[in-house]
C-alpha cells in the first residue's frame, strides 16, 4: 500500500526529508503590517522575523483550509497520515478533520488519519519520522495509528526562548511576568502538557543556563536509546549544534536531527529560540 505524510507548516522538515519521507506540507499563512505571508518554500524566515521584531503589531496566523488538505490527499496514495499543530494552539487539526471526512466520503478506497500532535515544531517532526519508519517497516495502517497515537501522549516537547515578546503579545505570559523576566534576564524552560498547552517547568538567569536545565530535563525520560531527538532552531544554528553536542555527551539517543524552523515556528520562537522533542 502506498502512503503519504501531510504536515501543516509547523512541521519543520528539510527538503531532503520531504523527498525521503514522501511528506507534503500544507502551509499556514501569517499576516503582519497588512502583508500576507504564505509559509511555504518561498518564505524567508530571517527577513520575516526581523520585520516582526521591528513592528508593534502581533502577527496573525491562519490555518490551512479543508480544501488545502484535500489537495494534499489527492495525489493517488492509498493511505495518508496527517500531523497538525496542537488543537489548543491552532484550528489546523479541525480543518484537517473536516478534509478527511469529505475526502473519504468521496474516495471509499482511501484511508486518512489526522494526528493532533499536542505539540508543535520539533514535536510534529518527531511524529513524521516515526510514521515514516513504521510504514517502511511494513506496519499496517491501523497498527501505525495505534502506535503513534500512544507515542504522542508520552512524547516530550521542551523549548527555551531568548525573546519572550510574542508570548506576552499573544497572552501566553502575563505582562508583569514578562517584564520581570526581561529585566532580570530570566529565561523560562517551557513544555507542553498532556493537553497541548504551554507550561513553564523551570527557569534560569541567562540563555545558556536555561538550555542546560532543558538538557538536564531529558534525563527524566527512560529508554532514550529507542527514541529520536529533533532540535529545531530560529536563526541560531551554532546554538542548536551546541545543544546537540551536549546531548550526545550525556545521552544515547537512537538518532538526532537538527533542523531550521519554518515560518510559523519562527513566529513564536523568535530569534535564538530552541525547541526539542523526543
Amino acid at each position: 500500500m502506498s502512503y503519504k505524510i501531510v504536515g501543516d507548516s509547523c512541521c519543520d522538515v528539510t527538503q531532503q526529508m520531504k523527498e525521503d519521507m514522501n511528506i507534503d506540507i500544507a502551509p499556514l499563512t501569517i499576516e503582519l503590517e497588512g502583508r500576507r505571508y504564505v509559509d511555504d518554500d518561498t518564505f524567508k524566515a530571517t527577513e520575516f522575523v526581523k520585520s516582526m521584531n521591528e513592528s508593534d503589531q502581533i502577527p496573525k496566523t491562519s490555518c490551512p483550509s479543508p480544501a488545502d488538505y484535500i489537495e494534499k490527499f489527492s495525489t493517488g496514495e492509498d493511505e495518508s497520515y496527517v500531523i497538525t499543530l496542537s488543537s489548543n494552539l491552532s484550528g489546523s487539526y479541525n480543518s484537517a478533520k473536516i478534509a478527511k471526512d469529505i475526502y473519504e466520503s468521496e474516495n471509499e478506497d482511501k484511508k486518512v488519519h489526522v494526528f493532533d500532535s499536542l505539540s508543535a515544531a520539533a514535536g510534529e517532526t518527531v511524529i513524521a519520522l516515526m510514521i515514516d519508519s513504521l510504514s517502511k517497516s511494513g506496519k499496517k495502517f491501523d497498527e501505525i495509528v495505534d502506535i503513534v497515537s500512544k507515542y504522542i501522549l508520552e512524547m516530550k516537547t521542551l523549548f527555551v526562548l531568548d525573546k519572550i515578546d510574542n508570548l506576552e503579545k499573544t497572552g501566553r505570559m502575563s505582562r508583569v511576568k514578562a517584564k520581570i523576566a526581561n529585566v532580570l534576564n530570566i529565561k523560562p524552560v517551557l513544555s507542553s502538557n498532556g493537553n497541548g498547552e504551554i507550561i513553564m517547568i523551570n527557569k534560569a538567569r541567562g540563555i545558556n543556563k536555561a538550555l542546560s536545565k532543558m538538557i538536564d530535563e531529558i534525563g527524566n525520560t527512560n529508554n532514550l536509546e529507542d527514541k529520536v531527538l529533533v532540535i529545531t532552531y530560529c536563526n541560531c544554528p551554532d546554538r542548536a549544534n551546541e545543544v546537540k553536542q551536549k546531548v550526545v555527551a550525556k545521552y544515547n539517543f537512537k538518532d538526532i536531527h537538527v533542523i531550521e524552523m519554518r515560518g510559523i515556528s519562527s513566529t513564536y520562537a523568535n530569534d535564538g529560540g530552541i525547541v526539542i522533542a523526543y
